[in-house]
């Protein structure tokens, strides 16, 4: 330590490691590891550690109560958290630098030589995170002479803690501004000739064998605040395979007083490259050997001096999408499931290691979301058009993503054995017809095969239901492995696909016939108007039955629109009418409880557990609808659809060969209408199967809680299926570490976009449509269910929280099953993940809304309540107005 007295003030970063971020602070704490690794040289310095910071803040007065107001503050109100934020870095600027700690600083600088110059710089607790990084959010000064002025920017570095760009920050990380203690690291200041960033991993795609090199004169902070455009080199493997030189007019210096001036380059040099290629070269192993040590990809900011680097600073670059584990190193290529289902929100340890249980093919995690492995089908040209075909039909931005893949210089391997078949919700490839050859009836399978499939289903389920409810411990984890192996055995049944395939395949085939035919683009959508056994469709219409009930009864909607908790049912009895509504609300949950939003999540509440979630859509339908509403749209549309299959009829046999042409299509219009709506169905057993699992496994966490073993309930959902089966049996306490290290992994999750298609190399692609036929200004999406549609734009993010009047359109990010109630009341749809055959299009198409899904951005794009309009047929949408 630097003088014995001073111990607790200040600390030399040779003796830094990075297990002691609480007392110096995320940047001191790496800056001390990079010193550790060889061939790293980081200039010499101290760092004054948060006690400190502590003694600073216990000086501030007004500093708990700024803090305590500041805690209340909605993250959205911008001006209050301004307002707050520079209070607080006065009341901590107002506090004289302790003489205690100004003599330990002292001493430090001391030690640094007389009259150094050096740079100041922030390191808060919550700093250069594996998942947040907080770049640029707190300060840094640079070449700061004389002790005083190192006194003086060493306060200023502690009030930018608080910072409205920190405040914010921390917001949305999670991270509670009163936790967080900020260090200020001192080094001597490093006078470059050039100086920049290197990322060990391509920032924009994502490619961790890509790295970039920003260069350019003089200091790098020109560079960090944009005052300049660097040098762009790109490396890969051992070759700079691509640079861009900047013409660097100016650069920034450092004053032999102190401060930094702003300077013109010299002409010859400006449009000279600041770094040999061998330069370039050597920078980027030294990266290479820092990123091996921490164990991730950097962001590196670097100075050059006499031809030798310095290291200034290394983070993690934590806008990156985490690759799936890949322990044999070979080329993968990986899609989506998340995309999918549905559903591309993070899921929790339990939720993740569930539907991997119970998946039919193997699945991979990263970042909180699972991928499937393409690499097989990708690599055998047998099998690669065939699933590029599949891909197209559900959702071209997968194709285009998987194109581009393909395109580039990344070659999948084949993995051995052969990936197995795809699941339901990923039908198997349907042969695909050469180019020449003539277009073929797809099988017709028997009608009654949905009733049979969907009456072996309601048996398993309950047999299920009954058995678990007396399981419990060690018999219950075994009951649940034989409960997972008949899960799979009934998703699996070649019926199950053969029902599934069936009405894919004739939608297909009439809607690529009816084009070529009639240049009809749309008609499926129409033909396919209230097909039967839509368990979706139905649990939307079937709420507007409960909506009947409520509205007989003044005060029980009286009542509803003031509900905030979850216990209103109980209540419900006590009002004029209230024994009926709960009831029409209980019977509703007995049929549709276990679902809610995100519910391949076996985390996430049901309804049966949030039963509030649905007030919002009850009193929408009781203020949008009229007495009677379910059963005339349902009669309304199986009308449209006969109207419809009798036109298309009617002008097929008028086509040469048009009664051939008329019986093929009136075959697949009776196939399509038989088994559309079962697509639906095995998502709604997976659902219900889901439910018991976890009311059981919601069991056994109480049980532990009870024992002491575990906190609280939910932090079952922290562990993996594996890890929850270990405490049961071994009773022992679980490590509240790791339920906290993972809720914190859990939460950074939200601030990642998943991609479509993700390689082993880390690039992330999530496609493009490639389109011409946009209007200017329009936000180019998938048309998935026909018509055209304007009126105002409610941007929903949270089902609960919806609030529709007659005519809006429903604007958000994704729509699972759950989401159907509110399509009833809704004109038109616009979400930005999804593909034709998604349940979100499929429901789309049978209440005959026009939609437009996978459109990029749109809860962004789109502000509540402007005026749109909304293109179903041609895949577009136009904002009119506010």
């Amino acid at each position: 330590m630097l003088g014995q007295q001073h111990e607790r003030y200040v600390v030399g970063l040779h003796e830094v490691d990075g297990a002691q971020v609480a007392l110096v602070g995320g940047k001191a704490a790496q800056l001390g590891e990079l010193a550790r690794i060889e061939g790293v040289r980081v200039p010499d310095g101290f760092c004054v550690t948060t006690d400190a910071f502590r003694l600073v803040a216990a000086q501030a007065p007004s500093l708990e109560a700024l803090l305590d107001r500041l805690a209340l503050v909605d993250p959205d109100d911008r001006q209050t958290i301004r307002t707050l934020s520079a209070q607080l870095r006065r009341a901590v600027e107002e506090v004289a630098v302790p003489g205690g700690v100004a003599a330990a600083i002292a001493d430090g600088l001391a030690r640094l030589g007389e009259g150094a110059a050096c740079a100041v710089r922030s390191s808060a607790t919550a700093e250069d995170l594996p998942t947040a990084s907080f770049a640029g959010q707190q300060d840094t000064y640079l070449n700061v002479v004389g002790p005083a002025e190192v006194l003086r920017h060493v306060s200023r570095c502690w009030a930018s803690l608080f910072t409205d760009r920190a405040v914010t920050y921390r917001r949305r990380n999670g991270i509670d501004d009163r936790t967080v203690r900020m260090a200020v690291v001192v080094q001597r200041m490093v006078v470059p000739e050039v100086s920049g960033i290197l990322f060990t991993a391509d920032p924009v795609t994502g490619d961790r064998k890509a790295a970039t090199v920003d260069a350019g004169f003089g200091l790098g902070e020109a560079l960090v605040s944009g005052l300049v455009n660097p040098d762009v080199f790109r490396v890969r493997g051992d070759e700079v395979v691509g640079r861009t030189v900047a013409v660097k007019q100016r650069a920034l210096h450092a004053l032999p007083g102190g401060g930094t001036r702003e300077v013109p380059v010299e002409a010859r040099l400006q449009e000279q490259p600041a770094l040999t290629d061998g330069q370039v070269l050597r920078l980027v192993r030294l990266g290479r050997r820092i990123e091996a040590h921490f164990g991730r990809p950097q962001d590196i900011e670097w100075c050059l001096v006499d031809d030798d680097f310095r290291i200034v600073q290394s983070r993690p670059v934590t806008t990156l999408f985490p690759v799936p584990d890949n322990p044999d190193g070979q080329n993968r290529v990986y899609v989506s499931v998340g995309h999918q289902q549905m559903m591309t929100d993070p899921m929790r340890p339990l939720g993740l290691s569930m539907w991997q249980l119970t998946a039919m093919v193997p699945m991979h995690e990263a970042g909180g979301r699972l991928f499937v492995d393409a690499t097989a089908r990708l690599a055998s040209p047998a099998s690669r058009n065939a699933l590029l075909d599949l891909m197209g039909r559900g959702d071209p931005l997968v194709r285009d993503a998987l194109e581009t893949v393909l395109d580039g210089d990344f070659i999948p391997t084949p993995p051995a054995p052969p990936a197995p078949a795809s699941p339901p919700s990923a039908p198997p490839v349907p042969p695909v017809p050469a180019p020449d050859s003539p277009p073929s009836v797809p099988a017709e399978v028997d009608p009654g095969l949905v009733a049979e499939l969907i009456t072996r289903s309601e048996a398993s389920i309950a047999a299920l239901e009954g058995a678990i409810a007396t399981e419990t411990g060690l018999a219950l984890f075994d009951f649940l492995e034989e409960a997972f192996a008949e899960h799979k055995r009934v998703l699996g049944e070649p019926q199950n696909l053969q029902a599934i395939m069936a009405g894919m395949q004739a939608a297909w085939w009439l809607g690529d016939r009816l084009q070529e035919w009639l240049s009809e683009r749309n008609a499926v959508d129409t033909l396919t108007l209230s097909a039967p056994d839509n368990v979706t469709s139905e649990m939307g219409l079937a709420l507007l039955d409960v909506a009947d009930v409520v509205r007989r009864h003044p005060e029980v909607v009286a009542f509803l629109q003031g509900v905030e908790t979850e216990d209103f049912l109980e209540e419900l009895p006590k009002l004029a009418g209230g024994t009926e509504a709960r009831d029409a609300v209980e019977a509703y949950l007995d049929r549709y409880g276990m679902r809610c939003v995100g519910e391949i999540d076996i985390t996430r509440p049901r309804w049966s557990e949030r039963p509030a979630a649905l007030v919002p859509v009850i009193l929408d339908n009781v203020r949008n609808f009229e007495p009677g509403a379910a059963a005339r749209r349902f009669e309304q549309g199986r009308q449209r659809a006969q109207e419809k299959e009798q036109d298309v009829l009617t002008r097929l046999r008028a086509l040469p060969d048009g009664e051939r042409k008329a019986d093929e299509t009136k075959r697949m219009i009776d196939q399509v209408r038989a088994f559309a709506g079962y697509r639906e169905y095995p998502k709604y057993g997976i659902v219900r199967r889901y439910f018991a699992y976890k009311q059981a496994l919601l069991r056994e966490a109480d049980r532990l809680v009870r024992a002491g073993v575990l906190a609280e309930r939910e932090d079952a959902f922290y562990l993996t299926y594996q890890e929850l089966r270990d405490v049961v049996v071994d009773a022992r306490t679980l490590d509240g570490a790791l339920v906290r290290q993972r809720r914190d992994a859990f939460r950074a999750q939200h601030a990642l976009t998943p991609p479509r298609v993700l390689t082993s190399d880390g690039v992330a692609l999530s496609g493009s449509y490639r389109r011409d036929d946009v209007p200017a200004g329009a936000l180019t999406g998938l048309a998935v269910s026909a018509g055209t549609v304007e009126g105002r734009a409610r941007v929903v993010l949270d089902m609960a929280q919806a609030d529709l009047e007659a005519g809006d359109i429903l604007v958000t990010p994704f729509t699972d099953p759950s989401w159907s109630p509110l399509f009833v009341g809704a004109a038109g749809l616009v979400t930005e993940v999804g593909g034709l055959m998604t349940h979100g299009a499929v429901i789309a198409r049978e209440y005959g809304l026009p939609a437009v899904v996978g459109v990029d951005g749109a809860t962004r794009l789109i502000r509540d309540g402007q005026r749109i309009r909304v293109h179903g047929t041609d895949g577009y949408v136009v904002i009119l107005a506010e």
